[in-house]
C-alpha cells in the first residue's frame, strides 16, 4: 500500500511544543495529517502504542570519512548507523583524503549518498582550498552543487582576512560558515583541557583560552560583515558567554554542542581512556554543566553529534598516540534520552527540538525537523522501556570507539521513517 497510518503513538510536536497521543497519515513521502484520531480503510496501519514517534533527527556534523579514510567508516556504514539512531540526515565534515573543497566532491558525496538510499548525506564543503587556510575555496560552485555549509573543520582559519572574506562573500547566498574554534598556536601537541587535574595526569594541555580567543575573533568578524556563522562543539562555559553576548547583539551566530560534552568531564582521562580523548577536550564539571545550562536557554541550539569513528587499531594505541574522537550516531538519542530527560535535567521538546528543528532552520532544509501536515514523511519510533546493549551487533558503524560500548541503555529506536521508506531495526 502506497499510504501509511501511523496509529496510537505519542507524537514529540516540537512547533507547538506539546507530547500527545495523535496518528499521523503518510503519503508519497509527505504527511498528509495529523490528528487525535484518524481512519484510512485504503492504508496499511502500523501499531505505534507505547512509542513516541520523534521528527528524524538532523545532525549538523559527523565525519564519515569518505574518500580516502574508508577503513574508519564509509558513506554506507555511516548513514547505517545514523538511519540506525534515528537520524535523517547528516552533514558530512570535509576533512577528507582529498578534502571536500571542489564541486566534484560534493557531486560524489551526494551520489554515494543517493546508492545507498539510507540517511541522506549533505557536504560540508571546506572555507579554503586544501583546508589550508590561505585561499577560499569555490564557495559558490559548491553551493551550486549541493553543500550547506562551509567549514576548515580540524583546523581553525587562522587567517583573519581569509575568514573574513568568506563571510562576506557567503552572504551572497545566504551561506553558512562553521568554524572550529581553536587557536592551534596554542594547543599544539595538546592532549586534554589544561586544568590541576591534567597536569597532575601529566597530560600537555589545551586551554579554554585556545577556544575563546578563536570564537571571540570569530564572532566580531560576523560582526563585521553581517555573515552567518556557526561554533562547532563549544566546549567551555567562557565561550558560552561570548556567543550570548552575540546574540544580545543581534549578531548572526548559533551554536552547537556535542553529547560528550554534556555528558562528561576531563575526570574520565584518570585512567588514560583514549575513548574519552577527544577535540576540543572534556573541561571541567562546571564547564560541562554551563552547557547544559546554556542549552536549555537557547544560547546553544543543536545538539551535533562531531561522530569520529576510528579503526581499532588507530584508537587502542597509547593515549598520546591515539587520534580525537567518538562515535555517536547509533545511539545518541538513547543515551541522551536516558541521561538527561529520564533524570529531569532537560525536557523531551528541548532535546529534540535541538537535534531536529533547530539544525534544520539553521541548514535552511525545508520542510523537515518537525511532525506536521506537509512536511516529508521522515520520523522514528522510539520505546523508552526496550533495554538495548551497545555491543559490535548493536552498532552499525564500522568502527566501536566510544566509552560506552557494552554500556545498557533504556530506550530502542524500533524504527526510522525516511520520506515515507521505513527501515527496522
Amino acid at each position: 500500500m502506497n499510504r501509511k497510518l501511523f496509529k496510537g503513538g505519542t507524537v514529540v510536536d516540537v512547533l507547538r511544543r506539546k507530547v500527545s497521543k495523535a496518528d499521523i497519515l503518510v503519503e508519497e513521502g509527505f504527511i498528509l495529517a495529523v490528528e487525535p484520531s484518524i481512519e484510512a480503510s485504503d492504508a496499511e496501519v502500523i501499531n505505534c502504542d507505547g512509542l513516541f514517534i520523534v521528527p528524524g533527527l538532523i545532525d549538523m556534523h559527523a565525519h564519515l570519512r569518505e574518500p580516502g579514510e574508508e577503513h574508519k567508516e564509509d558513506i554506507g556504514t555511516g548513514t547505517s548507523a545514523a538511519i540506525h539512531g534515528g537520524y535523517v540526515a547528516v552533514v558530512s565534515m570535509p576533512n577528507t583524503n582529498p578534502p571536500c573543497d571542489n564541486r566534484s566532491v560534493v557531486e560524489y558525496i551526494l551520489r554515494r549518498s543517493k546508492e545507498e538510499d539510507k540517511a541522506e548525506v549533505l557536504p560540508c564543503g571546506t572555507i579554503t582550498k586544501g583546508r589550508k587556510g590561505l585561499e577560499l575555496a569555490e564557495l559558490s560552485d559548491m553551493h551550486e552543487g549541493g553543500a550547506v555549509a562551509f567549514s576548515d573543520d580540524g583546523s581553525w582559519v587562522q587567517h583573519s582576512g581569509v575568514m573574513r572574506r568568506a563571510l562576506e562573500y557567503t552572504k551572497f547566498f545566504n551561506g553558512l560558515i562553521i568554524s572550529h574554534a581553536e587557536d592551534s598556536t596554542l594547543t599544539h601537541m595538546g592532549l586534554a583541557n589544561e586544568s590541576a587535574l591534567t597536569i597532575k595526569l601529566g597530560l600537555r594541555g589545551m586551554p579554554v583560552a585556545a577556544e575563546t580567543i578563536a570564537i571571540f575573533r570569530d564572532i566580531e568578524l560576523a560582526r563585521l560583515t553581517g555573515g552567518r556563522l556557526h561554533i562547532a562543539h563549544v566546549s567551555s562555559k567562557d565561550s558560552i558567554e561570548l556567543i550570548k553576548r552575540a546574540k544580545e547583539a543581534d549578531i548572526k551566530v548559533t551554536a552547537e554542542v556535542t553529547p560528550h560534552h554534556l555528558l562528561f568531564d576531563e575526570t574520565k582521562l584518570v585512567d588514560y581512556d583514549s575513548n574519552y580523548k577527544v577535540n576540543p577536550p572534556l573541561r571541567s564539571a562546571e564547564d560541562r554543566e554551563a552547557l547544559l545550562d546554556a542549552l536549555k536557554e537557547g544560547i546553544i541550539d543543536v545538539i551535533a553529534t562531531d561522530h569520529a569513528p576510528h579503526a581499532d587499531f588507530e584508537k587502542m594505541d597509547e593515549f598520546n598516540a591515539a587520534p580525537f574522537g567518538m562515535i555517536w550516531l547509533d545511539f545518541a538519542f538513547p543515551v541522551l534520552y536516558q541521561s538527561l530527560v529520564t533524570s529531569g535535567k532537560l525536557d523531551l521538546i528541548k532535546l529534540v527540538e535541538s537535534m531536529s528543528l533547530k539544525p534544520a532552520k539553521i541548514l535552511g532544509l525545508e520542510k523537515l525537523g518537525a511532525i506536521e501536515k506537509g512536511y516529508r514523511a521522515s520520523f522514528f519510533a522510539f520505546n523508552p522501556e526496550t533495554e538495548v546493549k551497545i555491543d559490535r551487533e548493536f552498532i552499525k558503524s564500522r568502527a566501536y570507539n566510544t566509552p560506552l560500548y557494552n554500556f545498557k541503555v533504556k530506550g530502542k529506536i524500533e524504527w526510522t521513517l525516511k520520506d515515507g521508506k521505513i527501515y527496522r531495526h
